[in-house]
């Protein structure tokens, strides 16, 4: 990183970005090489796909960011949310008629590049937001920015190793070993 264009980072933002970006970059991984076809195939009983996982991680640190920046929006309400709302965001799971892995990799490293900002130029890691509601939320918790970044670190992580497990379902090829 160039100080000249970005401000300092601590040690503990430095960490933590490492972190995340070698969690991306295994998640990443498991898409090489591969078609569209293959990126949006099913090869276990989960409707999980290689490019839908992608689409979701995406989804999700796009939202987790906008949270740290302006706190929770009234579109992050899960107790409101309706059945049709419920079948678009099952649609972040899986690859669309007309989406491509090129674009939905190119907008994951969009939103990969917009956190890795705010990381850096972030006045203080321990500001906090209440979280939204959610059935899987305690009513009035908050978390900070350094909270919600170990979420998307740890939700990248996870989903990173459901798609070897795909990617290995669909040809044998593995991110390790």
């Amino acid at each position: 990183m160039n100080e000249t264009t970005h401000p300092t980072t601590t040690d503990e933002r430095a960490d933590l970005l490492e972190t995340l970006a070698h969690h991306r970059r295994f998640l990443r991984l498991t898409t090489r090489d591969l078609t569209d076809e293959q990126a949006g195939q099913r090869t276990t009983v989960s409707e999980l796909c290689l490019g839908g996982l992608i689409k979701h991680v995406t989804s999700v640190e796009r939202s987790w960011v906008d949270f740290i920046r302006n706190g929770p929006s009234p579109k992050d309400d899960f107790t409101a949310m309706t059945e049709a709302d419920w079948a678009r965001r099952a649609d972040e799971f899986r690859m669309l008629p007309g989406e491509t892995l090129a674009g939905v990799l190119a907008e994951y490293a969009e939103v990969a590049r917009r956190t890795d900002e705010l990381v850096t130029a972030l006045p203080d890691l321990n500001a906090d937001h209440p979280l939204p509601k959610a059935p899987w939320n305690e009513p009035g918790a908050r978390w900070s920015a350094r909270r919600v970044l170990l979420h998307i670190i740890a939700e990248t992580a996870q989903h990173a190793g459901h798609a070897d497990i795909i990617r290995e379902s669909l040809d044998g090829a593995k991110s390790m070993g």
